[in-house]
């Protein structure tokens, strides 16, 4: 899997000019239209589900070299999540800023169960994000300083003010609005930011930020 920017006209145009690199390590072939994944439904509302549904086909892509395929994801979602990063995000938000798990479910009309589930996959990403993100943030911001993260008054808090910080850095860097912390969690961590079993196998040889990943509005 491949993660890449909201806009389906920008990724087309970078997959035809071969702007993709071959995600496997070693390979250093460049990706070729490959046809589509299979549709998916994810909710988007943040008021309950049923409210705002997004239907998508990710796009699929060929290694022209090692001859391996890779689903190119946008950053609007996380991988193996029936809801957008954004409504993750927004759960992951208010929990940090200190509503309890059964009020968040109630507020964004998700059950109980679900946002537990999210929240335990985000405690494990803020054992280890963190320091990594805060260290990416400080390598690609002009300035450093400006972009360290802010104090955090939890776990989960802690991933929110590292993320935010490297959006920041990333928004600084290329001069653009900064990006929400949940597109540069997805970016870096190719849609596997709140999926535990991948931090807890491979994540520290795969963290990256693949550009243009930001550029543009809208869906693939």
């Amino acid at each position: 899997m491949l993660t890449v920017c909201a806009n389906g006209v920008v990724v087309e145009a970078r997959l035809a000019a071969g702007g993709y690199l071959c995600p496997d390590s070693g390979c250093g072939g460049v990706l070729g239209p490959w046809g589509w994944a299979r549709r998916r439904v994810v909710e988007d509302g943040l008021g309950g589900r049923g409210e705002r549904r997004v239907g998508f086909a990710p796009r699929r892509a060929r290694c022209r070299s090692c001859g391996v395929t890779h689903v190119l994801l946008p950053v609007l979602f996380f991988s193996r999540r029936a809801d957008s990063a954004r409504v993750v995000g927004r759960a992951v938000e208010l929990v940090a800023g200190g509503l309890g798990r059964r009020v968040v479910a109630g507020l964004l009309g998700r059950p109980l169960g679900t946002v537990r589930g999210w929240l335990r996959s985000a405690g494990v990403a803020a054992r280890a994000g963190p320091e990594v993100f805060g260290a990416m943030a400080a390598e690609v911001a002009p300035d450093a300083a400006r972009v360290a993260p802010g104090p955090a008054g939890s776990l989960v808090g802690g991933l929110v003010a590292s993320l935010s910080a490297l959006a920041a850095a990333v928004g600084a860097r290329w001069g653009v609005a900064a990006p929400g912390w949940e597109a540069v969690g997805a970016a870096a961590c190719r849609c596997r930011l709140l999926q535990a079993s991948w931090w807890a196998s491979k994540a520290q040889h795969e963290l990256a930020l693949p550009p243009p990943w930001w550029a543009g509005p809208g869906l693939v």
